[in-house]
């Protein structure tokens, strides 16, 4: 059987699929700045938050960065403590969101990222 929506359903259903649509819309160097944050972040912090990496990114449109993260944690380069604090966005009201840290696999792309780096500054 089908269920039929409400149109307050199908409204939110709509502006979800906007919403997921203009995520997608980002640039490449969106989600390197992310994925940069977070493996900074990762190798300087044991454990870290997105309010943290927050504070150091330009403002990525709406929903991106909790796109980003997840995107992040399903390539399995984080992973979720199990511990939550409130979120310092105004858009949110504080509510709880995920503390993160780096998995193997992310310290030994942090690590490879680094030594790069490293050596081209060296040469």
């Amino acid at each position: 059987m089908t269920k039929h929506l409400t149109v307050a359903e199908r409204l939110a259903s709509t502006e979800k699929d906007a919403l997921l649509a203009d995520i997608a819309k980002h640039s490449e160097w969106d989600r390197f700045l992310v994925e940069q944050a977070v493996l900074h972040f990762g190798e300087q912090h044991a454990e870290w938050s997105c309010n943290q990496i927050r504070d150091v990114l330009p403002d990525l449109g709406t929903g991106f960065l909790g796109a980003a993260i997840n995107s992040l944690r399903a390539a399995g380069i984080i992973e979720r403590t199990g511990q939550y604090v409130p979120s310092t966005s105004a858009a949110t009201h504080g509510h709880p969101i995920a503390v993160w840290r780096l998995t193997a696999d992310g310290r030994r792309i942090a690590r490879q990222r680094r030594n790069a780096r490293q050596q081209r500054r060296a040469a």
